[in-house]
């Protein structure tokens, strides 16, 4: 992180200025045996996609708000640094019926049409694969977003000082999530080259935090773990081991 960071995409930008080739997220799913490991420069690609899609083809702008209706994946994580790079405000489990977009997982389509702008759903299906028959009413972002471009630059400038982040509740400003991400870093004594494990959902700020953004703020990276109770603890201890595991937030 550098002093200038105010946005999570100011600090993916430093992480990709440092050391693009490391790992970022590393994503397991135990329903489904997935694992998925993003280096930097591979998730920086994503959301750059992601937001091109969002800012283009959706035509997301700055102080719109996005319910986002998706669980812990590393799919996720792309869209809350897509919405940072646009502006958009992210409402984690947001009412659809309130908010400018969605996005939905497959689980929670039928609240998602309760939204009157946009809709996206994703599969969450292994390597980001698309639905077998797309939702009606729905864009299916795993058919439109190979497509869109590498780089991103956005129409109108992010202010950091602006609507960010609403979730449990709370709400809270580019600036405010980066500098309380950077607390919980320094909390957890995450530092470079450190492996948070983090089992928690995406529903609250803990969940967020240790799944996202304090590994992001502070050099770290993140072992995010779906559905991590259907996996014995004989076989937790190896993953611990095998991904040099340096801090657990389960």
């Amino acid at each position: 992180m550098n002093s200038t960071d105010r946005t999570p995409a100011d600090l993916l930008r430093s992480a990709l200025a440092t050391d693009p080739a490391r790992p970022l997220v590393t994503f397991y799913d135990d329903a489904t045996g997935e694992r998925v490991e993003l280096s930097v420069a591979t998730f920086a690609n994503w959301v750059s996609k992601t937001a091109n899609l969002l800012q283009g083809d959706l035509a997301a702008a700055p102080g719109d708000r996005l319910a986002l209706l998706l669980p812990a994946h590393w799919q996720s994580a792309v869209w809350l640094l897509a919405c940072s790079s646009v502006g958009v405000t992210v409402e984690v489990g947001g009412d659809p019926a309130g908010a400018d977009l969605v996005v939905s997982g497959p689980d929670t389509l039928d609240a998602a049409r309760a939204c009157r702008g946009e809709r996206v759903a994703l599969a969450l299906r292994p390597l980001g694969g698309r639905f077998p028959r797309p939702p009606e009413g729905f864009m299916d972002y795993a058919v439109e977003v190979p497509g869109q471009g590498d780089r991103f630059a956005p129409f109108a400038p992010v202010d950091p000082d602006e609507s960010a982040l609403v979730v449990g509740g709370v709400e809270m400003s580019a600036a405010q999530l980066v500098a309380r991400a950077s607390a919980d870093a320094v909390e957890r004594g995450l530092t470079p080259g450190s492996r948070l494990l983090s089992g928690l959902a995406y529903d609250s700020w803990d969940g967020l935090s240790a799944g996202l953004y304090a590994p992001l703020a502070s050099g770290a990276s993140v072992v995010l773990c779906r559905n991590l109770g259907k996996l014995p603890a004989e076989a937790l201890e190896q993953r611990v081991k095998s991904e040099r595991v340096t801090d657990r937030a389960m």
